[in-house]
This record gives structure tokens, C-alpha cells and sequence, in this order.
């Protein structure tokens, strides 16, 4: 099973740049950026940031005044593809966004809140830099004709091993996860890996649009 998917959906329109990081954009500044696209001018998607709610592992809302429902043109695009992909491989099937842009501030605030209990893998170090912070990784998931989300095994933000795509064969054999639920899983694989994004070891909802290196090293990241 692979995890990480072809590599042809790197950085394009907008990136990447030469000569090492670039200045950070305040998240203020995003609407008037031309490097940037609102997620409303995105057909054919559903959007619920959970960190705009208290409907996360925090249990408050984390990006109010700021509207985050951004990404860098580059992931867009993508995500268009993915998106177009989609409707032709299961007509009536929309994908959901569960969180795009996430400001350095908040990705701090998030790993603040697991300081102690072990469970910081499953945030990228904010003084490295979260991909979401570039405006480049989305969480996503799937909902049917009926407008459900897919069955997964786990929810959004389960910080267990259950969520990790590298160990679903294991959980298939002792029944923890069902065929269904790991069809589902690849769905939703097969729908972002083909758009060109990469997925992680550790959660089956989080892509990185391109290399992440690279990403961090040539893209702005937003405070």
C-alpha cells in the first residue's frame, strides 16, 4: 500500500521559489494575496473547518476573527482535480474539507495543548513549520449520495494507532477495521494521490499538496 502517491502534483503555479524561505504573510493579509484562493471558489466540494468550531480534539474555536478557509493556489488546483477525479469515479460522492490554511498561531495553540501526553506525533513541530500553515495540505474526507461521511474506522482527529494508514493491514486481519471501512480509506486515496498530493503514515485524512520539504523551504507560511 502506498502512501505517499505519485509525485507529479508538486508546487506549480505559484511555486516553488528560488532562493531559500520567504518572508511570512500575516493571516489578515490572505483575501488581498494573489497566491492564495478562497475555498468558495472551489466547485463541487463541502466545507467544515473543525477548528472554526468546537468540534475538535481542543474543544473550542481556534481561527475565530480570521477566516481560514484558504489555500495556496498551488493546492487548489489541485484539490480541483481531485475533485473533478471524483465525480467521474463515483458520481453523487463530494469531498469534504475538514481544514486547509492553519496560521503558525494556531498551530501552536494545538501543540501547546498535547504538551505531556505523548501525542505530539501527530503535529508537525510549529517551530518547523505545519504544511497547513503554508496554505499546501488539506484534511479531507468523503461523503455519499446521501451527503453522510464515509465510514473510516476512526473520526477526524483520532489520535490512535486505528488512524494510521500504515497499519491497516494489520487491523484488517484482527477485524479492527473492515473491508469497507479500508475501501473507503482508499477511496479517498486513490481520489488525492491522482490530483498529485502525498498522504502521512500516521492519519488517513491529512495530505501534503508536493514535497514538503520543499514546501517549507521555497512557500510563504502564514502567522
Amino acid at each position: 500500500m502506498s502512501l505517499s502517491g505519485p509525485r507529479k502534483g508538486g508546487p506549480r503555479e505559484g511555486g516553488p521559489r528560488e532562493g531559500g524561505p520567504r518572508e511570512g504573510i500575516a493571516s489578515e493579509e490572505i483575501a488581498g494575496d494573489p497566491e492564495f484562493r478562497h475555498l468558495s471558489t472551489i466547485a463541487g466540494i463541502a466545507v467544515d473547518l473543525r477548528y472554526a468550531t468546537a468540534n475538535n480534539f481542543v474543544g473550542r474555536d481556534l481561527y475565530s476573527p480570521y477566516d481560514c478557509a484558504w489555500l495556496h493556489r498551488d493546492a487548489a488546483s489541485a484539490l480541483e482535480r481531485a475533485v473533478a477525479w471524483l465525480a467521474r469515479a463515483r458520481p453523487g460522492y463530494t469531498a469534504l474539507v475538514l481544514d486547509a490554511l492553519r496560521p503558525q498561531r494556531v498551530q501552536q495553540q494545538l501543540w501547546d495543548a498535547l504538551d505531556g501526553t505523548g501525542l505530539r506525533l501527530y503535529l508537525a513541530d510549529p517551530a518547523r513549520g505545519s504544511i497547513h500553515s503554508y496554505g499546501m495540505a488539506l484534511d479531507i474526507t468523503l461523503l455519499d449520495e446521501q451527503g453522510r461521511e464515509l465510514d473510516m474506522g476512526t473520526g477526524f482527529d483520532d489520535m490512535t494507532e486505528l488512524s494510521h494508514p500504515a497499519l491497516e493491514e494489520g487491523f484488517l486481519r484482527t477485524g479492527a477495521l473492515s473491508d469497507v471501512q479500508v475501501a473507503n480509506r482508499q477511496l479517498l486515496r486513490d481520489t488525492m494521490f491522482q490530483a498529485g498530493f502525498v498522504g502521512i503514515k500516521t492519519e488517513w485524512w491529512h495530505f501534503d499538496c508536493g514535497d514538503r520539504e520543499l514546501v517549507r523551504k521555497t512557500f510563504r507560511r502564514v502567522l
